[in-house]
């Protein structure tokens, strides 16, 4: 089974993964500044995510060895590779499991360190919405805001309400899964991989997800990481401060 991809451009082949909950469909915007810049980009979903296979297994050794099949599938090497959060967790290990593959890796907004549960409240939230009685995005995200207060997470999530037949909503995440594997998202980089090339990490100013006490876990399995703290903008960096986001990677890649 091979992940769903929108293709976008041609040249050097840039690879981006969404994060939990996400789809390659919030990167379209991005992914088209990138292809203007000389790249072929792949907006990806992973598994249990967007247009791609639905699996019960779900962990980061499988979500690594799925992007392994598809750029073996679409002859990709020498590839930028970009993950978001859970995507940059996906990233990492599947940089230092393939180096030969990336010549450039960017991570979003995460550490390789553990992170504890805490998507609880989204989780029991999505789980609330009875597409039985909810026929419009807005009876949803009425529902949602019992459980989700941000108005910028709500509309980020009701991105994956689809028409799945003629007046009936559904979700393109596999939400059973997600829900029964959550504690896989928080799970560490294995101490003993590494990347040697170079590497990107981006922060927001805002976010407490990489901290002063992740740059030496980071340079322990990136040595060549560099890490810049994009302003404005909290964990969805590349949505809440596009311009900055892009032109960090674009000085980074070129």
């Amino acid at each position: 089974m091979i992940l769903h991809s929108n293709i976008i451009g041609e040249g050097k082949p840039f690879v981006i993964l969404h994060g939990f909950l996400g789809m390659s469909d919030n990167w379209k915007t991005l992914g088209s500044q990138f292809s203007e810049q000389g790249f072929q980009v792949h907006l990806v979903d992973q598994r249990n995510h967007g247009r791609s296979f639905r699996h019960n297994e779900f962990n980061y050794e499988v979500l690594a060895e799925d992007l392994k099949q598809y750029c073996d599938e679409h002859s990709l090497s020498d590839i930028v590779l970009l993950g978001h959060s859970m995507g940059g967790k996906t990233a990492m290990l599947f940089a230092a499991e393939n180096p030969e593959l990336v010549s450039k890796l960017i991570i979003a907004d995460i550490s390789p360190r553990f992170y504890p549960i805490h998507h609880d409240a989204i989780l029991e939230g999505l789980s609330e919405l009875d597409f039985d009685a909810i026929k419009t995005r807005g009876e949803a995200d009425k529902v949602l805001s019992g459980y989700v207060s941000d108005l910028g997470t709500r509309q980020f999530l009701l991105k994956n309400l689809y028409w799945i037949e003629n007046g009936r909503l559904a979700l393109r995440i596999n939400l059973d899964v997600l829900k029964e594997e959550v504690a896989e998202i928080g799970e560490a980089l294995p101490s003993y991989s590494r990347f040697e090339n170079e590497t990107l990490f981006l922060r927001g100013d805002r976010s407490e997800y990489i901290g002063v006490e992740d740059e030496r876990i980071i340079s322990n399995h990136f040595p060549k990481a560099e890490i810049i703290t994009i302003s404005n903008s909290g964990h969805w960096l590349h949505a809440e401060n596009p311009k900055a986001f892009f032109e960090a990677v674009i000085a980074f890649v070129k």
